[in-house]
């Protein structure tokens, strides 16, 4: 049975259902405003979050109510919009409907912004003990799991003992590693004296690791060059070219011998995307993405769509698809609502062509690189850019006040953030561990 709940409110219009209410998800649904369709949109949390600022949540610069916004809110009078807070579960494309966790659902057009998740490329005993970083909860795990080990670290008696709760390892040299690789490192130049007097700086090491040979491989080579200079300056130890092998919680593992005591590894090396169950394994790409046509379309489908970091537009001209960043998944959006009003007004439809905007990455106080075209720049300029984009990119007035104060603190200060365990992190039993666990046998 359908759910009556969600169904078209007795409109002549057809309904165009929005699974993920991330930057693509948001601009579709904002630019099909006032046209002639319905709009459904649904998303498992309330809110909108902003992935480029976790690591700073993660790290305990900003808490996360800053890079988080009402879905609600945000739609706001906008009057053929409705949200629905619900997980996709499965969808039928033969007979156009979405198994949900608050029922089924029916849909004359179907657009997938999911997203994307961390890969572990299948490794079970990292996924279960290196922490990912891509949503809100996430990344406070990942906050209360580092000053947990560091008060732990206040405790320990000997340098060895100390040693696993002060190595910091990133996984992946990426925008998101550097970045995390940058932070912890300003946290221990600036902040780990006067939070924790007991322990010496000296003693925490911060690492990011790679299989690469460069930090921030998909940016240009002097961006490369610049961020790794920074980072080399800053006190991390760069481990590039190498692949890991395994980790246990405790000791990281390399394929050349190498190992790390450590308690803090971050995983950033991939990423996969989110597809519901229904989807035919055939039309999968590389990086778990559904592949498309030039609109969007998935393949062999009319009426069912895949954007961002999901979608992989294959064409002579994008091999591989189109890359896993925000404005591509903003760009399409607002082109597939274009899309959309046209095949339901029966007129031509237009291919994606994405306008790429140039990339940016923060490696610390004054430090960023940013290619911008041709232009390439380093150090404070590109820093100032780097916020200043990221300051308007946030949603909420009150979200971009509250981030520019704690950016402003953080400067003047040289320890910003409040760092506060609200809740203990407590990592859960790993599969195979809870199914050797035997319960009492009972008469």
């Amino acid at each position: 049975m359908k759910n009556n709940m969600d169904a078209k409110q007795n409109t002549k219009f057809p309904l165009v259902v929005i699974v993920g209410g991330g930057f693509g998800g948001i601009e579709l649904a904002k630019h099909l405003a006032k046209q002639p369709v319905e709009i459904l949109l649904l998303d498992k949390h309330n809110y909108h979050s902003f992935p480029p600022l976790l690591y700073q949540v993660a790290t305990g610069s900003l808490e996360c109510e800053a890079i988080a916004f009402s879905l609600r809110k945000n739609f706001e009078g906008q009057k053929n919009l409705r949200f629905r807070v619900a997980e996709v579960t499965g969808v039928n494309l033969e007979n156009n409907y979405l198994e949900t966790t608050i029922g089924e659902i029916a849909y004359d057009y179907l657009v997938m912004a999911t997203g994307s998740t961390t890969n572990f490329f299948g490794n079970k005993d990292i996924e279960h003990n290196a922490m990912p970083m891509k949503t809100i909860p996430e990344a406070l795990n990942l906050r209360y799991m580092f000053l947990q080990n560091l008060e732990q670290a206040v405790i320990a008696t000997t340098p060895e003992e100390r040693e696993p709760y002060l190595n910091f390892v990133m996984v992946g040299a990426g925008p998101t590693g550097v970045e995390l690789a940058g932070s912890f490192a300003e946290l221990k130049n600036h902040v780990l004296s006067k939070d924790y007097p007991e322990l010496n700086k000296e003693e925490m090491q911060v690492y990011l690791v790679d299989f690469l040979p460069k930090v921030l491989g998909p940016m240009s080579e002097e961006a490369s060059k610049k961020a790794q200079g920074y980072l080399e300056k800053m006190g991390v130890n760069l481990m590039l070219g190498v692949k890991v092998e395994s980790y246990d919680g405790t000791e990281l593992k390399f394929e050349d011998g190498r190992v790390i005591r450590t308690k803090n590894v971050v995983w950033s090396a991939g990423v996969m995307g989110v597809v519901p169950n229904g989807i035919s394994k055939d039309i999968l790409v590389r990086g778990n993405r559904i592949k498309t046509d030039e609109i969007s379309r998935v393949a062999g489908t009319k009426n069912v769509f895949a954007i961002g970091d999901v979608g992989a537009t294959i064409t002579a001209d994008t091999p591989n698809g189109h890359p896993g960043v925000a404005q591509v998944a903003i760009q399409q959006g607002k082109q597939l609502a274009k899309n959309i009003v046209n095949l339901v007004e029966g007129k031509p439809t237009e291919p994606f062509k994405y306008n790429d905007l140039g990339s940016m990455a923060t490696i610390g106080r004054n430090k960023a690189v940013a290619d911008l075209g041709k232009i390439k720049l380093g150090g404070f300029i590109a820093w100032c850019i780097w916020m200043f984009v990221h300051l308007i990119s946030l949603l909420g007035f009150k979200n971009k006040v509250i981030t520019f104060i704690a950016w402003l603190g953080s400067y003047v200060t040289y320890n910003g953030g409040t760092r506060l365990i609200i809740r203990r992190y407590v990592r859960e039993a790993s599969p195979q561990a809870a199914a050797a666990v035997q319960l009492p046998k009972t008469d």
